[in-house]
């Protein structure tokens, strides 16, 4: 029973056994800007994991992808250039600010604002319905004064 417990722990290690890069790069220079270009693309398939954080299979390819264009000494530029033909702007963390997306670089402050906006008419709601002062004015005093008084 022991042996078919150290055995399905193995079966489990080596399915989540991660791909590694192999990739062999001129310069240390280049391994850096490949890695951090690929960190700034998001994985298609992942859609939350950038391509050095993501396992899926596209990852690694685009990621390979990645690092041969770096090889061949095309610019960041370019290859950017390269996955957003391909996928769009959705690749990109930093969408560039266009008509397509200026909701989505604008809802922010709209929310800000709208929130700001509330909290304003919050307040002023507040202010006329609660009591300007809790003193009590000279005719207020004088009557209880009287009513006091008319008490003894």
């Amino acid at each position: 029973m022991r042996i078919l417990f150290y055995l399905l722990i193995l079966v489990a290690g080596v399915a989540r056994g991660e791909m590694v890069d192999t990739y062999r790069f001129k310069s240390v220079e280049d391994r850096t800007r490949a890695v951090a270009l690929a960190k700034s693309l998001r994985c298609p398939q992942c859609q939350n994991q950038n391509l050095v954080e993501s396992n899926s299979p596209i990852a690694y390819d685009l990621r390979l992808e990645v690092y041969k264009m770096i090889d061949e000494g095309k610019t960041n530029e370019q290859i950017i250039e390269v996955m957003t033909s391909r996928f769009g702007n959705f690749v990109l963390y930093k969408p560039p600010f266009q008509r397509k997306t200026a909701l989505l670089w604008g809802l922010p402050v709209l929310l800000l604002l709208a929130a700001l906006g509330a909290l304003w008419r919050y307040s002023r709601q507040r202010e006329k319905t609660s009591p300007k002062s809790t003193a009590l004015s000279p005719e207020q005093k004088r009557a209880l004064t009287d009513l006091l008084e008319k008490k003894q």
